[in-house]
């Protein structure tokens, strides 16, 4: 009988086929994708506070060294801090590019400088009078000469990096190697975690990037110092140059005591004009020389060009004065 057959649209739709409902349904799936969860593994702000104030120390005292050799850098600012995987960082950088494997002794794990092809090129750029504009560089390798100028800078970078840390947990930093290929400068597996840390360079207005990479497990033996804020990263070295070149240029008033007596109003009030006072001071006798009004040195009287003179012959020690 008909009434026992299925119609054809009860059959499509039993087997899925042609329905309205099916046809939604596989574009709801098609729009559904995985997430990926490592590219939210971002340290939230303040979350490496130690680092922070490193690198907030390092960049004003590489803004001043890397100034000497290029003129027009206006500006070195440290832009982000975060962890990634390895691969997900390695996979952003543009070629060519360099990379820097250097180590931090007495930690044990490399770590990893990169220079990106954007910052090498504006700065070949300006150093022979060109105009520092970002252009295409995909799909040449760096000359002779460019890789003498990425030696330079890269041994400025670290150079001034070794000395902010001196004053924190002193380190010895040494360049292991200097890579073109991206495949040659893994310092950890692919999925590995690693710290990040974006800087950027302005150039005549040109903003270009650079980065620092850390494993992340390289700072556990000093996670102390990265992970919370402590009293000697509050010392600036620019602001200590500073003052002592401010303070070696200053005046003062250098004076020879060559006695001390103690007289007493009567005997004063009876001096007159020629009135002589004797106070047997001998040729080797060792006076007080004054800064202001503290005694800094020992001294001897004399002549030199037939002028008095004295001759310094010892410092007095604090508890002495």
């Amino acid at each position: 009988m008909p009434d026992d057959f299925l119609s054809q649209e009860e059959i499509d739709a039993l087997l899925g086929l042609d329905s309205d409902s099916s046809k939604e349904e596989k574009k709801e799936e098609e729009k559904i994708k995985p997430f990926d969860f490592s590219q939210v593994e971002h340290v939230k702000k303040g979350g490496l506070p130690g680092l922070e104030l490193i690198f907030e120390r390092w960049v004003k005292i590489f803004r001043e060294e890397i100034r000497k050799m290029i003129s027009s850098v206006n500006m070195v600012s440290k832009d982000d801090i975060y962890i990634t995987r390895f691969q997900n960082f390695m996979l952003k950088i543009p070629l060519p590019a360099s990379y820097t494997i250097f180590s931090m002794k007495p930690l044990k794990e490399n770590a990893l400088l990169v220079l990106d092809s954007r910052l090498v090129f504006t700065i070949i750029s300006v150093l022979f009078g060109g105009p520092p504009k970002p252009f295409k560089v995909e799909g040449r390798e760096f000359t002779k000469l460019e890789l003498r100028v990425v030696h330079d800078i890269v041994n400025t970078i670290l150079k001034t990096f070794e000395s902010v840390w001196a004053n924190v947990y002193p380190v010895t930093v040494e360049i292991k190697s200097i890579e073109l290929n991206p495949t040659l400068a893994r310092i950890v597996s692919q999925n590995e975690k690693v710290v990040i840390v974006e800087l950027s360079m302005d150039i005549d207005g040109y903003t270009a990037p650079f980065f620092f990479c850390f494993p992340q497990s390289m700072f556990l033996p000093i996670k102390d110092i990265i992970y919370t804020e402590i009293a000697n990263l509050e010392r600036d070295p620019v602001w200590e140059r500073n003052l002592e070149a401010k303070a070696l240029k200053l005046d003062t008033n250098m004076w020879l005591e060559l006695a001390r007596k103690e007289f007493k109003i009567g005997d004063i009030l009876k001096w007159d004009v020629g009135t002589e006072l004797k106070f047997d001071v001998m040729i080797n006798d060792l006076l007080k020389m004054y800064a202001e009004n503290k005694p800094v040195f020992k001294a001897k009287l004399g002549q030199k060009n037939g002028k008095f003179a004295a001759k310094i012959v010892d410092i007095i020690k604090e508890e002495n004065k």
